[in-house]
């Protein structure tokens, strides 16, 4: 029987991967036997994660491109395309923070923001969409948040961005799913990473965390991977327009 949950030659697409979540994401898939295409700005670092996945017998490949230009963002996917094959499936992971109390923020730190986990996932979806259009095929997955369904103090410019991503994703499920792309979204809850290691280092709010989550405990990066496989594979091909959220139980408990 043909196993569902295989991802094994599929081209997959990581933005941002070359480190938090997005890195965890590439190396998982780069385990399950997927070719990885791994994204960032800087070319040097792009490098030095494909060597770390080829080291350890994945398969990966590199383009450093700006997720927010949408020039060097359609010239890349056509290069993707043409030099490791039909992109499979998407994962737009790259994101950022801009953090300052709401009455404080500055336009630029807002639209920055806004730019880079909102805008950057139109552009780069819609020109990987012309191309799975074309195939009548393809999985296209949000990285989004818990502050897609609540809010926090001094985030709020993340907090509309992934909020946005959360009903992009719906439309995109809408508009592409005709077409045989299913878009779906992860919502990670709060997970240790080199980025979240100076929250996870301070008292009051690693308590406030394992209190807030039933688990009572932090997530580990590896234990996203599942879930994208399984966004990424037939097994979810009558999936589309929802997310996952990843949280352990988060939004279960009050």
């Amino acid at each position: 029987m043909k196993n569902l949950f295989s991802v094994k030659d599929k081209v997959i697409v990581i933005t941002g991967s070359t480190q938090g979540l997005g890195l965890s994401f590439a190396e998982g898939f780069a385990t399950a036997g997927a070719s990885v295409v791994i994204n960032g700005r800087d070319q040097n670092k792009v490098n030095q994660i494909v060597d770390k996945i080829r080291t350890a017998g994945g398969a990966a490949f590199g383009y450093a491109f700006d997720v927010c230009d949408r020039a060097k963002v359609e010239e890349s996917v056509q290069k993707i395309e043409d030099e490791v094959g039909p992109i499979h499936a998407l994962v737009n992971n790259a994101g950022i923070h801009r953090r300052a109390p709401l009455e404080e923020l500055s336009y630029e730190d807002w639209s920055t923001v806004i730019d880079v986990n909102l805008n950057s996932v139109f552009y780069i979806s819609q020109c990987v969409f012309r191309h799975m259009k074309n195939r009548n095929h393809g999985k296209i997955i949000n990285i989004t948040s818990l502050n897609a369904e609540a809010a926090r103090p001094t985030i709020s410019n993340y907090c509309a961005a992934k909020g946005g991503l959360k009903m992009l994703t719906k439309s995109m499920a809408t508009e592409w799913g005709p077409h045989n792309i299913q878009v779906n979204a992860i919502g990670p809850g709060y997970f240790m990473t080199d980025l979240t290691k100076k929250l996870v280092n301070d008292p009051n709010f690693d308590q406030w965390v394992k209190s807030e989550v039933p688990l009572n405990r932090w997530g580990k990066p590896e234990e996203l991977i599942g879930t994208a496989i399984y966004l990424a594979s037939d097994a979810s091909n009558y999936v589309n327009g929802h997310t996952i959220y990843v949280d352990g139980g988060w939004q279960a408990s009050l």
